[in-house]
């Protein structure tokens, strides 16, 4: 039997697991899809907010500031991309400087390093191609832009070294209690655990639902995104907000920590699962992201997407136990990427009140190096290839991406199956062609160094083939 069983391996799950990874237990994650990081921790706005936007006395305000300074701290250790670019949000008007003033005060109750108002002409000259309507703005210098699914894969693969299962296109379709803990059913069959963490994201509640009453329920909800060329990748240097409404932070334009310009999300009720990027939200989005941008090119977008957030009808991260032994952390909303840290704090705290025993491991992995050519000063790159040849061979043009990173990528821990995979590892396929020229040669690359059939390489998720059949020798369908 399992000390701890995790359900799902988004950065909270992650979080939760190699936290667990460090101390002398037996632990297992257990993950619908085919790798990790793969719903809402992969389509985010990809920023560590500042914590003045969650009302003083909640659970959102608290976790937030800690869970923000502690993913720093990860992120250096791991080598996971991270810009402290700050943030700004927006005012247009007498009624939304009220608002900021609000923000400013929260920040100020919540112990939000910096925060301070500027004025038009302050906020104006930190950012020369805001609108010239702007009436002002609240700065947070602590606000960040990060690379949320490759955080989440390094503690996994943290967990994963250090002893944690991971257990892929595993899915959770049932809980009973038994002597000492719970039985889980899955895809896969049954595993037994002392105590469970339910870390599912929008499923959440019906996961809870497995071991009793929720006690809540999961209203999902979609927001779309322009990706823009790295030549819109200037335009700002700062995160920038608009004034916040019931339906979330409004439309952000920020740059990414890959030189890209990053607009959206609009917010709009969605079915579990749905992911669209729709032409009416794009609209909305393109309108509203001009309002605080007026010059952003959009005529440069090279990829739109969409991504569902785990809202509930809550106000509050639910963090609780929903039965003896089986904790639930729903409605991990905006700012849930910020406070992932923080959440699995509070998971381990809980797990000890239900008589999980923490007891440290003198030595487990807790950092991490990648080989990032195209950062890589021009000796750098000579020692690489030195080293291995295969760091001479460019596959990727936009991005420059080598072979050797690929092929470290699919040698690691938790090695990537599926095109889209070593895209999330190392960005080949994330520049200006979206992979239209590196594509086949990373296909051709996870097919030999995994030794496995072209026609079994996927794109993404399960089912999403990209060889369908081979044409018998001399033409003809097989």
């Amino acid at each position: 039997m399992l000390d701890v069983a995790v359900i799902g391996c988004g950065i909270v799950g992650a979080n939760v697991a190699f936290l667990l990874s460090q101390h002398k237990l037996r632990a297992a994650v257990l993950e619908r899809e085919n790798d990790v990081s793969m719903g809402t921790t992969r389509a985010n706005s990809a920023i560590v907010h500042a914590g003045y936007d969650p009302e003083p006395g909640t659970q959102m305000a608290r976790l937030n500031v800690r869970g923000s300074a502690l993913t720093k701290e990860q992120c250096a250790a791991f080598d996971v991309k991270y810009e402290q670019t700050g943030s700004l949000v927006l005012a247009f008007s007498e009624d939304e400087l009220a608002t900021v003033r609000h923000l400013y005060e929260n920040g100020l109750a919540n112990g939000v390093p910096g925060v301070r108002m500027l004025t038009k002409e302050e906020t104006l000259a930190m950012e020369p191609n805001l609108s010239a309507e702007v009436t002002g703005a609240l700065y947070a210098p602590s606000a960040a832009i990060v690379e949320p699914w490759d955080l989440a894969l390094a503690l996994a693969e943290a967990a994963v070294e250090n002893g944690v299962a991971l257990h892929l296109d595993t899915a959770v379709t049932g809980a009973e209690p038994i002597e000492g803990g719970w039985r889980l059913h899955t895809t896969k069959g049954d595993i037994e655990a002392r105590a469970v963490v339910n870390a599912a994201g929008v499923d959440a509640d019906t996961v809870a639902g497995f071991a009793g009453p929720a006690g809540f329920t999961t209203l999902p909800n979609r927001g779309a995104y322009y990706l823009l060329d790295k030549s819109e990748g200037s335009r700002v240097r700062h995160v920038i907000f608009q004034c916040p409404n019931k339906d979330g932070k409004g439309v952000l334009v920020a740059p990414t920590v890959h030189g890209n310009l990053l607009a959206g999300p609009n917010a709009e009720p969605a079915a579990r699962g749905d992911a669209s990027a729709t032409a009416d939200a794009l609209a909305f989005v393109r309108e509203k992201a001009a309002r605080s941008v007026p010059g952003i090119a959009f005529r440069e977008n090279i990829r739109n997407f969409a991504g569902v957030r785990a809202n509930s009808d809550r106000d509050d991260f639910i963090i609780e136990a929903t039965a003896p032994g089986f904790i639930t952390l729903g409605g991990i909303k905006s700012p849930g990427l910020s406070s992932a840290p923080a959440i699995a704090e509070e998971a381990a705290r809980l797990l000890a009140e239900a008589g999980i025993a923490f007891e440290k491991k003198e030595q487990f992995v807790c950092s991490r190096t990648k080989k990032r050519f195209n950062r890589m000063s021009a000796a750098e790159k000579a020692e690489a290839v030195r080293e291995n040849p295969l760091y001479g061979r460019v596959i990727c043009r936009c991005e420059t991406v080598t072979e050797g990173e690929i092929v470290d990528a699919l040698h690691r821990p938790i090695p990537p199956h599926t095109i889209d995979g070593v895209k999330r590892r190392c960005t080949a396929g994330m520049g200006r062609c979206q992979g239209g020229f590196c594509g086949p040669r990373v296909h051709e690359i996870i097919a030999r160094e995994l030794g496995i059939p072209l026609e079994d390489v996927l794109k993404d998720r399960a089912g999403s083939y990209i060889i369908t059949g081979r044409t018998k020798e001399g033409g003809g369908e097989a």
